[in-house]
């Protein structure tokens, strides 16, 4: 999906020009991808833009650069004030935001700790990350043959940036046998997340979502997700879940910040349930996309105004 360029990008407390948002080619996160991120998005509301979450948001991004030993040089609640002022001066209504962390120009080679670390914050418009056809009628998804991190390898709770290759191989895979997203398997075998998403399976009333234990990322709109459904009068629990847990399913949906709430149609040719989107899947999408327009009193402190 192509960018759409915004105006001004902030990199280490300046605002610089879209084009002029540039790094030197020996960036040592270039090279070895020692760097934290976050997916965030602002939504418009009748208060002008509000930001889903930040300060949850901002908390994830430092506490995965606490697992790789990264000293962001700002508080949280200066990356918070940066992100806000990053949507303001760029006047857009909605838009994805993605604040980054990253080991800079100086020095090079496998030790990271003398790197100099720099954040920046880019925003633009963006669209639902698997189509509108997919949140209306649901994705196809395939079972990766690449597994998901062990956590003794790769710690699947940071969301670091040279993790995602193990993402992005998973997503290629899928794409080019025909599907629309994949889902990877931890190393005992459980369902995980996605490659960009975490996943929920419904039967027989309850809702089910994998734990961090399986390598499933912490995911805010997850929590958010399983906030909705307990209100709504549906159990939720966090368990393992296998892979033949989503053939015999009868909802199954993916969530995330850049995909929102999606219905799964099938997963490797297995239609689950009916093979349209299920009454709670509809039910908790409703109310989440009500909830990020600030249209749902009881979640509006979950969006953070720029004005």
């Amino acid at each position: 999906m192509p960018l759409t360029k915004s105006q001004k990008i902030w990199m280490d407390g300046e605002l610089v020009d879209w084009d002029e948002a540039r790094i030197h080619i020996l960036t040592h996160t270039l090279h070895y991808g020692s760097g934290v991120f976050e997916g965030i998005r602002a939504y418009a509301t009748r208060q002008g833009p509000g930001v889903f979450r930040l300060t949850d948001h901002i908390s994830r991004l430092f506490n995965s650069a606490r697992i790789f030993l990264i000293d962001i040089p700002y508080s949280p609640a200066q990356i918070v004030d940066a992100v806000k002022e990053t949507v303001r001066v760029n006047g857009l209504e909605e838009c994805y935001v993605r604040p980054l962390v990253y080991l800079g120009y100086g020095e090079m080679g496998l030790n990271p700790l003398p790197c100099p670390v720099n954040v920046a914050i880019a925003v633009w418009p963006w669209g639902t990350y698997l189509g509108d056809e997919g949140i209306k009628k649901g994705v196809r998804m395939k079972i990766s043959s690449w597994q998901r991190h062990d956590p003794n390898a790769m710690p699947p709770a940071a969301k670091g940036t040279g993790m995602y290759i193990n993402s992005s191989m998973a997503k290629v895979e899928a794409l080019k046998a025909g599907y629309d997203e994949a889902i990877l398997l931890s190393p005992q075998g459980y369902v995980s997340e996605c490659t960009g998403e975490n996943i929920f399976v419904a039967r027989g009333g309850r809702i089910f979502t994998p734990p961090v234990s399986a390598g499933a990322l912490e995911g805010i709109t997850q929590a958010s997700v399983m906030t909705i459904a307990r209100d709504l009068g549906y159990e939720v629990e966090v368990e393992n879940i296998l892979r033949s847990d989503l053939y015999t399913a009868d909802e199954a949906f993916l969530s995330g910040t850049a995909a929102e709430v999606v219905p799964i149609r099938s997963v490797d040719d297995r239609v689950v349930g009916s093979g349209e989107p299920g009454p709670m899947t509809r039910k908790i999408q409703e109310v989440f996309f009500a909830a990020v327009k600030g249209e749902v009193d009881r979640y509006k402190d979950w969006l953070e105004h720029v004005r």
